[in-house]
């Protein structure tokens, strides 16, 4: 099984950590974030990883290599403008996907998560989609105040909201990839329009899931990680 991990961003929000890398190969824990995908891909089955690198991108070249290190084949596609992140993967779709591939993972690779892809799948073949979402529940990044007419009565720390969002991980048939834009993002065009058709469905999982964005991200994730790891 094939998958495409986005990783062309710089990362501005992370600087000075992405001075000298792709905010995908910041430390989380003791490895870089675009390595918890890899484990994680690994994992369930995958076993050809396309990476579509942009800034820096020999830095995640050279620490994955060919993937054999992590029992992998891992190739690389490297846009020579920006492509937006459709055309990123439409590009690593046509260079290094095979077409006998019918089914394919792909990944936004600034997050972690812990959901397994086999229920995902099976929802995928069932619904007969063209595109299979991950959905994670919106957690308020605030404390919400409960009050009762005008009167505080209590407090709920960062509680989950009644929202859900894509949470960047996505299982596509290979109809997907002749449709995406050769340059833009597919969440805003096609995403709809398979929506419209209804083609596109959404996977509602309870896993661990977290995009890190900020500094801020970085250390929840890795206080999360290490909590969770005992």
């Amino acid at each position: 099984m094939y998958a495409i991990i986005i990783a062309g961003g710089k990362g501005e929000r992370l600087r000075p950590l992405t001075n000298d890398r792709p905010k995908h190969m910041i430390l989380l824990g003791d490895k870089p974030i675009l390595e918890h995908q890899v484990d994680w891909l690994k994992e369930n089955g995958v076993t050809d990883i396309v990476v579509a690198v942009g800034h820096l991108h020999h830095v995640i070249e050279d620490y994955f290599g060919d993937g054999s290190k992590w029992g992998l084949r891992m190739a690389y596609s490297l846009e020579e403008e920006p492509l937006g992140r459709g055309g990123a993967i439409k590009l690593a779709y046509q260079r290094h996907v095979p077409d006998t591939e019918e089914l394919l993972i792909a990944t936004n690779g600034d997050n972690v998560n812990t959901q397994p892809l086999a229920p995902m799948i099976r929802q995928h073949k069932r619904t007969g989609a063209t595109a299979t979402l991950l959905l994670t529940q919106l957690r308020s990044p605030y404390g919400i105040v409960q009050q009762r007419s005008k009167r505080i009565v209590g407090f709920r720390e960062k509680p989950l909201l009644p929202h859900w969002l894509s949470a960047g991980v996505y299982v596509l048939n290979r109809e997907f990839f002749g449709r995406l834009p050769d340059k833009g993002d597919h969440e805003d065009g096609l995403f709809p329009e398979l929506a419209a058709e209804e083609r596109l469905f959404g996977f509602k999982s309870n896993a661990y899931w977290k995009a890190i964005d900020t500094v801020k991200d970085l250390n929840e994730a890795a206080a999360q990680l290490s909590a969770a790891a005992k």
